[in-house]
């Protein structure tokens, strides 16, 4: 399936209230209701539209500081990055990880309390990791600009 310009539309206001109502939407991208929530309806059946989910404060929730680690595994063999993929998706702490292409194998996001939230995390889970070689972290000092919106 293509998108159009309504679809985009569409996609483009729920990516940024994704709690509008179908009428409001349907006001906004210039559609029926009726019309809107079958658009809506097709663009979540054909996984355009993936989940929908409340974003939380990190601060509210307490846990303001952002680590990036940078994990080089022992090989690349795919028993070692099925095992580390697996062990790595079992840890609370950890909001992304990404195979990457470049000097790290890995790159996780990792939120906590404060630094000694961090070494307890580094120290009960990140250290055990499963084919570990060495691993870097960097603490984000403040974010910039951040964002879950796609480019449309």
């Amino acid at each position: 399936m293509t998108l159009d310009e309504t679809d985009r539309r569409i996609l483009s206001v729920l990516q940024k209230q994704g709690r509008i109502s179908n009428a409001d939407l349907s006001e906004r991208v210039n559609l029926s209701a009726s019309a809107c929530h079958r658009r809506v309806q097709r663009l979540e059946a054909d996984g355009f539209i993936r989940d929908y989910v409340a974003l939380l404060d990190a601060r509210r929730m307490k846990v303001p500081t952002t680590v990036f680690v940078e994990i080089t595994l022992s090989g690349q063999a795919d028993e070692v990055l099925d095992a580390f993929e697996r062990a790595v998706a079992r840890i609370p702490d950890v909001l992304e990880c990404h195979l990457m292409a470049g000097s790290a194998d890995y790159i996780l996001k990792v939120v906590a309390e404060n630094t000694e939230d961090f070494a307890r995390i580094h120290r009960q889970h990140l250290s055990r990791l499963p084919g570990v070689a060495q691993m870097q972290s960097s603490f984000a000092l403040r974010t910039v600009f951040k964002t879950t919106a796609l480019p449309i």
